[in-house]
């Protein structure tokens, strides 16, 4: 799942027989729901906008590694904290430091960006304030291997494989890119197959799916998220254990 939505008690007064009033739908939004950061780019700039049109928020953005631990480099957002008028919008700059010249230049790698809103405080008393927070993927993308307009016209998520070990497949990623499955089917266009978890293949490394192989039938679909946040979806033919990619389909 590429964008999550987290919410944080921002005030609350807790009184007994109080009714209570919240404002849980997000104020703050993003553009997209995925960054993809050049390497050869010092920065990149994300859109954001408040959607009520009566008060004003307050926007603060971080970033985390891949383990989920807030970081300060080799990426960092500015400002770390903005207001933004009601319908407004605005811009919030992740810049690269030094220390990214010691990530892998020879494969992508991931980070978490993070924007929490913080709303005004109410003068009314027993209110219930709710804040939304986003969480994206943003991956890096070294320069030597920044997909060109033929890497995206021939997507390199055709080149992973499925290998059947026992009563599961386990997908082989050969790329320097990250693939993310987001779900099974029934076939191109078909179904989504019931209880498919996501899962994310990191570069030259496998995954195991978490389905039974029969869920799949003899031509396995697997659908998969690309830089623009489309789901194009790929079948495989099967030789043996090992399934390759003979169909695609632009997706829903």
């Amino acid at each position: 799942m590429m964008l999550s939505k987290r919410l944080f008690i921002v005030t609350t007064t807790l009184l007994t027989g109080m009714v209570f009033t919240s404002q849980a739908l997000a104020a703050i939004a993003l553009d997209r729901t995925r960054v993809i950061f050049n390497g050869a780019d010092k920065s990149i700039s994300l859109n954001v906008s408040n959607q009520n049109k009566e008060l004003p928020y307050l926007a603060q953005g971080w970033m985390e590694n891949e383990n989920g631990e807030r970081i300060d480099s080799p990426l960092l957002v500015l400002p770390p904290i903005q207001r933004i008028e009601p319908g407004d919008k605005s811009q919030v700059k992740v810049q690269s430091l030094p220390d990214i010249a010691k990530l892998p230049q020879d494969r992508e790698s991931v980070f978490y960006f993070n924007l929490r809103e913080i709303p005004p405080r109410s003068d009314k008393p027993n209110v219930l304030q709710i804040a939304l927070q986003t969480r994206i993927k943003l991956f890096y993308r070294p320069a030597s291997i920044y997909a060109t307009q033929t890497d995206l016209t021939h997507p390199w998520q055709e080149k992973i494989t499925l290998i059947k070990k026992g009563d599961r497949y386990e997908v082989n990623n050969p790329t320097p890119y990250y693939v993310t499955l987001v779900d099974g089917l029934t076939g191109l266009q078909g179904k989504s197959l019931d209880g498919f978890e996501p899962i994310m293949i990191a570069p030259k490394s496998t995954g195991t799916i978490n389905l039974h192989t029969s869920a799949f039938g003899t031509s396995p679909v697997l659908s998969y998220i690309n830089d623009y946040g489309g789901r194009p979806q790929m079948k495989f033919t099967c030789n043996g254990n090992e399934c390759k990619v003979t169909e695609t389909s632009a997706g829903n």
